[in-house]
């Protein structure tokens, strides 16, 4: 029983995460552990001692305080303390660097081994089997569904399998007739141990974490147990040839002796410490630090609950519950998106990649990790065709799905240096290069290469793709052909899969362009419900489309000049998709849509022309002040025009009829379609959550911390909602935040229904880490004509002095 990496963790169950579906499942196990013995008669260690998070510097303590907010509006005790808090509640702790600290205090320590025995001993009493020292050779699949499980003592029959094999994860899913990619890596990771102080340590006394020293301490048996995460790990059985039962690695005091240093600094007292043992266990991390659970998107009924980056004590119980709801109701009832296999492609399971990546991954645990920071390993691994051109004029890149796009350019002469070291929790460097691109944007045209974007091609002999899709998807996709329709993929409770446009290329033949992170989840969903019919081909066809996005008035002009074509608006609406030669280019797929609101188009241009036309594009758009643009000008734009993206503000959650995009939906056609019964009903009954904008009316640009997302929304006081995506408006000047706001009674806590009137007759309030800012809310994006310019509001904003 708990022969995994788990059975040798710390112990520590810590509630302080900085992503909400995390800390939610940590919420969970804390209180599931708490009643354990009490259900089970299986002493589990469960002791409350509570934690401390130290600060060496403001930007550490900033990090913490927006933990601290998110943390509180949850109803999880904790609070923001003083150094000499600090030594009030751990004596022994040294706290002469500290400029603050976060105290938890219901953090809790258990046995992780007997944790593991108590819910196991739960779940023979409710009738599970348990099979110990049986080793999984590999699992049986036929027509894409698992049918079995064989073992050395012969053959399981079964429907669902879930690979929780930890460090093992990684081979056992390769094992078996139809490989699974699980994208986690062996490193060792030590702690130590050491005898009972002369004054044993009580055993209530703080878990202590100091991120910045890279450690963590917690009282073992009136002595202490302290480990940590190293700035150089060393990764594991990268050739596969892996423990078949984990055990205690070699002692390595070369290795440990910086964690070892950063514990005496803390703790100066320890100096005449009895060690008992220095332990050192492998321990799996994933690429992105997040944990991996969900269903196989290549083979049904197979699900995956592996890679706890260190964690797996204060995921488990969690974990456990949303697994458990996924494989009995097919979905569970949390948005786990940012956990689940589907986020990775079979790109991130080359070892050389997981090796390489894991080796910066365990560093950053402890890392302070501001806004916008991206990984360095694994990186210009799938590039556009124009990488290299646009990388000699100055991108600075980031990657999403492992897919490299441009944040900005820098303008020659700017100092490089600097600006990619600059790291902050307030205005960035990069606030007036970004302002220069939105302006260009919106007075000129500007170029952004958007060819991560996920593309299929869904077509048929007969009307079979027509019919499928118009179950598949919300809005109606019978359409005139060269048209483009912007609609949800829906799920039963009527919640976003995906969010996409569709263009009708043919009668008989769409075009799907769906958010780059959808590549593997998309195609799964749709394999999976579309007819299993010869006569219908879907491909993704990502790779052979390098895409451009022509924004800003004078892209119609650039457009026109290079195809001899009219562009007017009435031979080229909006919404509209039309196949033109662009330079000596044929075959260019145009679309009038920029995602942004702004006008401009789409080109979707087969890889090998890709050069000629964006050299094309650029040399003809000179005369009309043709610039460079990146994402972080994309998502100011978009964001001031209150347009919501898959991902960051609409999920498996989150209907149409909650984000004001009611016109999507063809409820009014008598057309069936997934999730239409949902929708009704909220079409009859109101909604419990509704998208709204807010425009941050108190906020210094310069001086105050920014918000990013996930900042706790208060109305009139009380906590209704968070961010979920936010950007500077460089139009109106303030920052504009997006995220959803609910109404619950102030007696009984239940949720009630969000109305137009509830939202504008409220006195709204964003938090940035502990400090709330005025904002006013809208239903509706501000019209240009009535654009709120900073200079002409200086009398109404002098109105709001700050506390």
């Amino acid at each position: 029983m708990a022969a995994g990496t788990t059975r040798f963790c710390a112990g520590i169950v810590s509630t302080a995460r900085p992503v909400s579906i995390e800390l939610k499942m940590a919420d969970y196990s804390n209180k599931l552990y708490q009643q354990l013995e009490q259900e089970t008669g299986v002493k589990t260690g469960y002791m409350k001692t509570g934690s401390i998070s130290l600060a060496q510097t403001q930007d550490r303590l900033i990090s913490l305080k927006r933990i601290a907010s998110s943390l509180n509006v949850m109803g999880i005790p904790c609070e923001i303390i003083t150094p000499k808090q600090v030594a009030q509640l751990h004596p022994l702790i040294n706290i002469h660097d500290l400029v603050g600290a976060m105290y938890v205090p219901e953090d809790a320590l258990v046995s992780s081994a007997n944790v593991s025995l108590a819910l196991a001993t739960a779940a023979s009493r409710n009738g599970v089997q348990i099979h110990e020292r049986t080793s999984v050779s590999h699992v049986s699949v036929q027509k894409g569904r698992v049918t079995a499980v064989e073992t050395d003592r012969g053959q399981i029959q079964c429907q669902y399998f879930v690979n929780c094999a930890g460090q093992w994860a990684y081979e056992l899913g390769h094992s078996g007739e139809e490989p699974v990619n699980i994208p986690l890596h062996a490193c060792e990771h030590f702690y130590l141990l050491t005898h009972p102080l002369k004054e044993p340590l009580a055993s209530n006394l703080p878990t202590i974490v100091d991120p910045d020293g890279r450690i963590y301490i917690r009282n073992w048996q009136g002595g202490i147990l302290s480990g940590g995460f190293e700035k150089n790990p060393k990764p594991l059985f990268t050739e596969g040839r892996n423990q078949l039962e984990i055990h205690n690695l070699q002692e390595d005091w070369d290795h440990f002796e910086p964690l070892l240093s950063a514990l005496l600094r803390r703790m100066p007292d320890l100096e005449a410490l009895q060690i008992m043992q220095l332990v050192n266990c492998p321990e799996s991390f994933t690429p992105d630090m997040r944990c991996i659970m969900g269903e196989s998107p290549t083979v049904r009924g197979y699900f995956v609950l592996a890679g706890m980056n260190s964690a797996g004590i204060s995921y488990g119980g969690g974990a456990g519950k949303y697994l458990a709801e996924w494989m009995v109701n097919g979905y569970p009832s949390e948005n786990v998106w940012p956990l689940d296999l589907k986020r990775f492609g079979a790109l991130q399971s080359s070892r050389t990649f997981l090796r390489h990546r894991v080796m910066e991954v365990m560093p950053l645990m402890c890392d302070l990790k501001v806004p916008r920071w991206d990984f360095q390993t694994g990186r210009q691994l799938r590039t556009s065709p124009l990488y290299d051109r646009l990388d000699a004029q100055g991108a600075r890149w980031m990657e999403k799905h492992g897919f490299e796009r441009v944040k900005y350019f820098v303008p020659p002469g700017k100092d490089l240096l600097d600006l990619d070291q600059s790291k902050t929790f307030y205005k960035p460097d990069w606030f007036d290069i970004v302002g220069s691109e939105v302006k260009c944007c919106k007075e000129a045209v500007c170029v952004i290469d958007m060819s991560s974007f996920t593309k299929f091609e869904i077509s048929s002999t007969g009307d079979e793709a027509l019919e499928s899709l118009q179950y598949l998807f919300s809005n109606d996709l019978d359409v005139p052909v060269g048209h483009v329709v912007h609609t949800g993929m829906l799920n039963e409770k009527g919640g976003y899969e995906n969010d996409c446009s569709i263009a009708r290329l043919s009668k008989r033949s769409f075009f799907m362009i769906s958010p780059t992170d959808q590549q593997v989840h998309c195609w799964a969903w749709l394999k999976n419900r579309l007819p299993d019919d010869s006569n219908l081909t879907m491909e993704d066809v990502t790779w052979k489309y390098t895409a451009l996005n022509l924004i800003g008035p004078r892209a119609v002009d650039v457009l026109s000049e290079l195809s001899y074509a009219p562009i007017t608006p009435e031979h080229f609406p909006s919404l509209f998709c039309k196949e033109m030669s662009v330079g000596y280019a044929n075959g260019i797929r145009v679309m009038s849509i920029t995602h942004t609101g702004e006008p401009g188009f789409m080109l979707y241009i087969p890889i090998e022309y890709a050069l000629h036309v964006y050299n094309e594009v650029m040399n003809m758009g000179q005369k009309y002040g043709i610039r460079n643009a990146g994402y972080y000008a994309l998502r100011s734009l978009r964001i001031e025009k209150f347009f919501a993206f898959w991902g960051q503000d609409l999920d498996a959650f989150t209907t149409p009829m909650e984000c004001g995009r009611e016109f999507q939906v063809k409820l009014e056609k008598g057309m069936q379609f997934v999730g239409q019964e949902a929708l009704l009903e909220q079409k009859q009954n109101g909604v419990y959550k509704r998208f709204t904008m807010f425009i941050l009316e108190d906020h210094d640009t310069d001086m105050d911390l920014w918000p990013w997302w996930g900042e706790p929304i208060f109305r009139n006081g009380r906590y209704v909602g968070k961010t979920t995506s936010s950007a500077y408006s460089y139009t109106l000047e303030r920052h504009v935040c997006l995220g959803f706001v609910q109404h619950f009674d102030e007696k009984t806590g239940e949720e009630l229904v969000v109305t137009t009137d509830f939202i504008n007759q409220g006195e709204y309030e964003i938090d940035i880490a502990g400090q709330r800012f005025q904002a006013k809310a809208k239903l509706y994006p501000f019209s240009s004509l009535f654009t709120h310019r900073r200079r002409k509001d200086e009398e109404e904003l002098s109105g709001y002095q700050r506390e």
